[in-house]
C-alpha cells in the first residue's frame, strides 16, 4: 500500500509497544503515522488508520522509531529497567547503530534510554 502510493509509514507508540513486546495490550486500529492523508483502510475485519504526521516525526527511519516512539507511548513513569531489557532483546546490531544516529530526534530522557541500547552488542 505504501509503495504503491509512494507513502512513507511508521507504527505509533502502541503499536509498536506490542509489535517490541513492550505491551501486552493489542490496539483495536492499526495505526501508522504517514506524510500522505490521513484516511482509514478496511481489511477484513482490521481497520488500518493513517495518520498524519508533521515531516520531523517522518524523518526518522522506522527502527529508530520504534526505539524512540515505544517509550514515549509507555510514558517515563512507566519505562523501568525491565523494559529496557525486553526492547534490548528485540534489537538487531543495525538497529542499535540507527538508535546512535537518530538522538537527536528523541526527548531527553529517551535519548538516555537509546543510548544505552545503542551502545549494547
Amino acid at each position: 500500500m505504501a509503495g504503491k502510493a509512494g507513502l512513507r509509514l511508521q507504527p505509533t507508540g502502541a503499536y509498536s509497544a506490542n509489535l517490541l513486546g513492550l505491551s501486552d495490550q493489542v490496539p483495536a486500529k492499526v495505526v501508522f503515522l504517514t506524510d500522505g492523508r490521513s484516511k482509514r483502510i478496511r481489511l477484513g475485519k482490521l481497520e488500518i488508520v493513517l495518520k498524519q504526521t508533521s515531516p520531523r516525526n517522518m524523518a526518522r527511519p522506522v527502527e529508530s522509531a520504534a526505539g524512540n516512539s515505544s517509550p514515549r507511548y509507555l510514558g517515563k513513569i512507566h519505562v523501568n529497567g525491565d523494559t529496557v531489557k525486553r526492547l534490548d532483546r528485540r534489537l538487531s546490531s543495525d538497529d542499535r547503530i540507527q538508535l546512535a544516529k537518530d538522538l537527536a530526534y528523541a526527548p531527553a530522557w529517551i535519548v538516555d534510554i537509546m543510548r544505552r541500547l545503542a551502545t549494547k552488542s
